[in-house]
């Protein structure tokens, strides 16, 4: 589940590529060269097993190909990786994939369907986060290696025991936990019956476009080109990866020209390179939806008409046209602009009059105290200040209470909010993703299995969550489509969420240097296409 939670110089033996221009601050990149500058202390382990954060995920996908992809070159399309063709049984649970001939790993070993088999296996058997992707298919350490099987050199079959429909199941394998590593060099790296997890989180054993030289933590990700790449070899020879945690630091680099991307820079940067020649700021649209919470079990929020006033009581296209500028766009529906089944929503406007209504309606004409939890930094805390303003102009107070990310994300997985401030990222590229957060919890209890963000905000929602289940289960995808509106339209109508915002990333880019198109989520980031004139 992907919630928000989320040096500079070249030494040893990786640095050799670089050597000459780091060491002079005027000092031209070298033309097969791409270099970033960006945050990228969340890396805590590079094996795709393993690996669930947002700039490792980043560098994986570069690195390692997977059973199926989408591609740059069209996001919305369904392609092949490793894989070259696949077929469906009828029931829709057996699943037999054809592999491309002569696919090589960055070894030289050939890549077999017994390597794709075992790292499949493998996600399930390591039993770390990305685990998750797959068990809901049924697969278990004890049946995984009989529902998960070489049938051939080039052939992979695999079986669901799960009722879900097969575009969901396709779309698992576009993830991270889809990425094919070479068995003997991982095994030949076994320690302790780990599976080579420990020799991955710096190695890699992958056929991708890119080879991992070296991650340095707190330092840098070092990629060289993989000639023998199934889609030919990349643009450029190498890529680095910079941890420059300093906004202004990186601008600074920008500006020398020790960079090409800088990737975390704020407004007043932004602002401050607009109109300069030599630099670009381009937007893409991230894949989080921004959201306040509306906990059920605080008594004025179990009235449905409480949670409609609320949601006439926020400024949105204010806040995104003004202090979010370029930061965000309005999407008051629980699916991003740019994922299957999406929905561009926006049915509430700051409307004072009409919620005041609604609370008079309800018993509180006079408003009431609320207290509103939102991590301790901008932009969260820009946001709670603008929803703080609008709700007192309906005799709302709002008191904020800031805390650190994780202190705000304990007492919301502890139920312990009256009203929060929160985002949500899809773990893969389905609709069923953010489907199953927002609008599935058929157990309320303390104890309950599935502790979605419905669960977190005490809405019960059985019929609801039926539906969820039935459009994950639709094999028909224009049908699917059409339950996912659907679902939509209810939660931002009936749902405990003041849905928001989507959240755009902006990249800020040398101009000689082009082709890095990053799509909605880190599994969309591709490197082989940056080019430079």
């Amino acid at each position: 589940m992907r919630e928000i939670s989320r040096r500079l110089l070249l030494t040893g033996a990786a640095a050799a590529p670089f050597a000459g221009w780091t060491r002079r601050a005027d000092a031209a990149l070298p033309a097969d060269t791409a270099v970033f500058g960006r945050q990228i202390d969340d890396i805590i382990s590079l094996d795709p097993g393993e690996c669930y954060e947002p700039s490792g995920i980043e560098i994986a996908t570069n690195v390692y190909d997977r059973i199926l992809r989408y591609e740059p070159e069209n996001f919305s399309k369904l392609v092949g990786g490793v894989a070259e063709s696949w077929t469906v049984s009828g029931d829709g649970r057996q699943f037999t994939f054809t592999l491309r001939r002569n696919l090589k790993f960055h070894s030289g070993a050939p890549v077999t369907a017994e390597d794709a088999a075992f790292s499949l296996q493998r996600v399930v058997l390591l039993d770390r986060v990305p685990a998750y992707l797959f068990t809901q298919l049924g697969w278990t350490r004890a049946n995984v290696k009989d529902l998960v099987q070489a049938t051939g050199a080039g052939t992979l079959s695999l079986t669901i025991t799960a009722d879900f429909a097969p575009s969901l199941v396709l779309n698992l394998l576009t993830s991270i936990a889809g990425s094919v590593l070479e068995k003997q060099l991982v095994l030949a790296h076994e320690t302790g019956g780990d599976l080579g997890n420990a020799w991955l989180k710096t190695h890699s054993a992958a056929s991708g476009a890119y080879k991992l030289v070296d991650w340095k933590p707190g330092e840098q990700v070092s990629l060289e080109a993989f000639a023998g790449f199934r889609l030919g070899a990349p643009r450029l020879k190498r890529v680095l990866v910079r941890h420059v945690p300093d906004p202004a630091r990186q601008l600074a680099l920008l500006e020398k020209g020790e960079i090409d991307f800088a990737r975390n820079l704020q407004p007043e940067q932004i602002e401050a390179v607009a109109g300069t020649p030599d630099i670009r700021v381009e937007d893409f649209k991230g894949a989080n939806i921004w959201y306040l919470g509306m906990n059920l079990g605080f008594a004025p929020f179990a009235d449905p008409k409480v949670r409609t006033a609320l949601k006439w009581l926020v400024d949105y296209q204010g806040m995104a046209e003004g202090l979010l500028a370029g930061r965000f766009t309005v999407q008051q529906s629980f699916l991003p602009v740019g994922l299957f089944g999406a929905i561009a929503a926006a049915p509430f406007r700051l409307d004072v009059a009409r919620a005041k209504s609604l609370l008079a309606e309800a018993g509180y004409p006079d408003g009431f105290e609320v207290k509103l939890t939102v991590p301790d930094s901008a932009p969260w805390t820009d946001i709670a200040r603008s929803v703080q303003q609008t709700l007192g102009q309906a005799g709302i107070t709002a008191g904020i209470e800031q805390a650190d990310l994780k202190a705000v994300l304990r007492t919301y997985r502890a139920r312990q909010h009256e009203l929060l401030l929160m985002s949500w990222g899809p773990d893969y590229f389905d609709p069923n993703s953010n489907a199953d957060a927002f609008a599935h919890n058929d157990d309320n209890a303390d104890t309950a299995k599935n502790k979605s963000l419905a669960w977190r905000n005490k809405w019960l929602i059985p019929e609801l969550t039926a539906q969820t289940l039935a459009a994950a289960r639709e094999r028909d995808s224009r049908q699917r489509a059409t339950l996912y509106a659907d679902l939509q339209r209810q939660v931002t109508d009936e749902g405990p969420y003041i849905l928001l915002f989507q959240n755009s990333n902006q990249v800020a880019r040398r101009a000689r240097v082009s082709g890095f198109t990053p799509g909605i989520t880190e599994d969309l980031d591709f490197f082989r296409t940056i080019r430079k004139s």
